[in-house]
């Protein structure tokens, strides 16, 4: 297309975020001071002139205080008034004029000099223009017909010019300031035709879609409210149906719709609960399935799908929550500090949810009775500042009571999972699944297979209970599971846990107990005010060594509530006076004889090492750590027995320990200066005290062995030794578990010399230091070490002992 120009010299009239192009009239309003300066700075050039023309202004485009680089020649076709009666003036959009330098002229109007544009268009019109010329009038035919404007429509099918069908879109409504300006500098009008085209196009399209989704909001609402209308005429019908039965008008199902769509509820639990809810509307009012489904819905209306409660992210404050509540337990202490510390440092770095997974916590306290394991969870959660829940899974042998009950059956309700969550009122409590050891399995299913998922915490933030059947998110759940002992729970189950050991208290940290926790709980019970009896610390530390022994403190509460009910009797009968001091010279007069009094504190003749054949042996029981002795004796030879004979309800494991001690002293008999000859003609046999305690395992090897090298050798066994180890036949000491339990246990008996394997040494730093400083600790390699400390020297020795 070919383009040729003609000088101007024209007052500028400036239009503020509005564009004029050619061929528009517009009406302008002379109120405006520039626009009025322009208007009569035109007028006197016209008169100025002499030819009678018109006046002729320049219409320019001004966004943001900037002038586009091209403007329009206007005519001023008219000045008068506007319709509301102010000045204004009628202008015609003649042609394009590019911008050049500024000029002087009358009036106090900006004066440019500018080229005036003439395009020129072949005739007739190539076939691709005409194409678009018809593309376009199509396009904006339709556009009008939209709109309704059909007076409009004739006007654009007129249109002959490219130009001129171009300029016509700078009526278009739609186009923004910045779109008709670059149609107003495009020069070429077929590349000003493609852009209206485009334009018109890409609006076109973008009504479409807005007429699409206002139509499918129009069929939502038109739906919405023919199902309300529906469902008023329905209860209409129930009504009737109601008066007609003589029954007593109430809510449909207590409204539940209206209650699950006000309920804060998951998207897919709200799209369940609601299909539950049309099938509740649907229902007979005689159907038994209705009852199932309103049980359904309150169990999920009451779950906190959407509320927790905010951690308490003061570290030194948790910890000093729990050195107050609890003496001891450091491991599970630092476990829980450290988990507070990392959620800390996540939350302070929006470090929220990775993977539908949050940072919850599932922890296994393993340890005796009487350690503090259940109250240690309810001190967790004080720590954290969440809600407490304890599940008692302690005989339980119903799958369902961990998975729920299916609906189809009568009388179903959800797991006790589900059922702790909700008496919690939050979806981060403190769980405490207690006694899981104590979880049987029957033809109802194994509840430790159903717990796997439950402490996964891979999988547990999808949890799908069979009563609910929708997916519940557990992964912000602390688990607290606490056991007796370890070997009763699933290895597979185990696995999912992290290991949290409590071996039991020192007798100092029994004390501390009994002085800050045990003693003023005891007084309240007993109707005693703090200051009327006072308990020393020798009176609790002579309870907790000689009157219990134990590796928890349920006893010595106990004793303690003893003690202070015989105080409050004596002081009602008028036999003691108030306040009371009690030490631990009276607990005698008090509460009776010690019942457990250490070995080392007997007659060397009382004691049950005070003749050969008997070693004093460790054990770690569902009790804690214990003393176990082994005791040997010899048949005589003209009874005719002969062989091994154990006794004391030992597992095939402690009786295999027995064949391998015997073996090795049958072997190495001259290496060790005993008389084996014996072992050959007469019958050997191994008793382990305490009958009616089942015992197995292998850490009695070198006490076995060492009770019949006793035997043999006529040396006693030092009653201040005590020793725990596995056996191999060529007389290597072999490592074992429980040393922190054997070495408390050994402590609490006045035991003050143990042999240890030496690849258990690493295993003292586990033990409290207080009882390191007592003992005497020998870790050893070979039974001949085990030997040389355990038994007395030859001189002490006494004669052979036949039995």
């Amino acid at each position: 297309m070919a383009t040729t120009s003609t000088p101007l010299t024209l007052p500028v009239l400036p239009l503020d975020d509005e564009v004029v192009l050619p061929g528009m009239v517009v009406p302008l309003d002379l109120s405006d001071a520039e626009v009025r300066a322009a208007v009569e700075a035109a007028q006197a050039a016209a008169r100025s002139s002499g030819t009678g023309g018109k006046p002729k202004v320049l219409l320019v485009p001004r966004v943001d205080g900037t002038y586009a680089g091209t403007g329009v020649l206007g005519l001023v076709e008219q000045v008068g008034r506007l319709s509301d009666g102010d000045p204004g003036a009628l202008i015609r959009g003649l042609g394009r004029v590019r911008i050049g330098a500024g000029t002087t002229g009358p009036g106090a109007a900006l004066w440019v000099e500018g080229t005036a544009v003439e395009e020129t268009v072949p005739d007739p019109l190539p076939g691709a223009v005409a194409e678009l010329v018809t593309e376009y009038k199509a396009l904006a035919t339709s556009w009008l017909k939209k709109r309704g404007a059909w007076q409009v429509v004739d006007r654009v099918q007129q249109i002959e010019g490219v130009s001129a069908l171009a300029d016509n879109s700078g009526y278009s409504p739609f186009l923004t300031t910045a779109q008709k300006v670059e149609l107003l500098e495009t020069a070429d009008p077929v590349a000003r035709l493609k852009l209206a085209t485009a334009q018109l196009r890409e609006h076109l399209a973008e009504q479409d879609v807005a007429e699409t989704i206002a139509k499918d909001v129009q069929e939502g609402v038109d739906k919405q409210q023919r199902e309300f209308l529906l469902r008023r005429q329905l209860d209409a019908v129930r009504k009737e149906l109601r008066e007609i039965n003589g029954e007593a008008e109430g809510e449909e199902s207590d409204d539940y719709r209206a209650r699950v769509e006000a309920a804060d509820l998951p998207e897919k639990v709200r799209e369940a609960a609601l299909k539950e809810v049309d099938k509740l509307e649907r229902a007979s009012d005689q159907s038994p399935e209705g009852g199932w489904i309103r049980t359904w819905l309150d169990t999920v209306l009451e779950l906190p799908w959407n509320e927790t409660t905010d951690d308490v992210y003061d570290i030194k404050g948790a910890k000093t929550v729990l050195d107050a509540e609890h003496a001891g337990l450091e491991d599970v202490k630092e476990r829980i500090t450290e988990y507070l510390a990392v959620r800390k440092r996540r939350a302070d770095r929006g470090l929220g949810v990775v993977g539908g997974r949050r940072g919850g916590a599932v922890l296994a306290l393993v340890g005796p009775p009487g350690v503090g394991k259940t109250s240690l969870g309810e001190s967790v959660a004080h720590a954290m500042g969440r809600e407490f829940v304890r599940v008692a899974l302690g005989g339980v042998r119903d799958e369902a009571e961990i998975r729920g009950h299916r609906r189809t059956y009568v009388g179903a309700l959800p797991g006790r999972i589900v059922r702790a969550i909700k008496e919690a009122g939050s979806m981060n409590p403190v769980v405490l699944l207690d006694e899981i050891d104590k979880v049987g399995s029957d033809f109802r299913g194994d509840p430790a297979a159903a717990l796997l998922e439950v402490l996964d915490p891979a999988q547990n933030h999808t949890f799908r209970d069979h009563y609910l059947e929708v997916e519940l998110d557990l992964s912000d759940v602390v688990f607290l599971a606490t056991a007796n002992v370890l070997e009763a729970i699933p290895e597979a189950l185990l696995d999912r846990m992290e290991l949290v050991r409590l071996d039991g208290y020192t007798e100092d940290e029994k004390v501390v107990i009994a002085r800050d926790h045990l003693l003023p709980r005891q007084l309240e019970r007993a109707g005693l005010e703090p200051g009327e009896v006072t308990v020393d610390d020798s009176a609790l530390r002579k309870l907790a060594g000689e009157y219990t022994r134990e590796a928890g403190v349920r006893n010595l509460e106990r004793a303690v509530t003893r003690l202070l009910r015989k105080v409050a009797a004596q002081h009602e009968l008028g036999d003691r006076e108030l306040p009371f001091t009690v030490t631990d010279a009276e607990l005698r007069d008090l509460i009776g004889r010690p019942h457990h009094v250490p070995e080392s504190a007997q007659d060397p003749a009382e004691r049950r090492t005070a003749v050969p054949g008997v070693a004093t042996g460790l054990a770690v029981t569902g009790a804690g750590g214990d003393v176990l002795f082994v005791e040997a004796s010899l048949a005589d030879p003209e009874t005719g027995a002969s062989g091994l004979t154990l006794t004391g309800q030992l597992g095939d494991v402690m009786k295999e320990s027995a064949q391998i001690a015997l073996s090795f002293l049958r072997s190495h008999g001259a290496e060790l200066e005993l008389p084996v000859t014996d072992l050959k003609d007469r019958g050997v046999h191994v008793h382990f005290p305490a009958g009616a305690v089942p015992k197995d395992g292998p850490s009695a090897g070198i006490t076995l062995t060492t009770a019949l090298a006793s035997l043999l050798s006529g040396r006693l066994v030092r009653t201040d030794v005590a020793m725990t180890g596995e056996v191999s036949l060529t007389g290597r000491v072999l490592p074992i578990g429980g040393v922190k339990q054997k070495l408390l246990a050994a402590h609490r008996a006045g035991v003050t010399t143990v042999i240890i394997p030496k690849r258990n040494e690493a295993d003292l730093d586990d033990v409290p230091a207080e009882v390191l400083e007592k003992l005497e600790v020998h870790p050893v390699t070979d039974v001949r070490q085990v030997l040389e400390i355990a038994l007395a020297p030859a001189e002490a020795a006494a004669p052979l002992v036949a039995a």
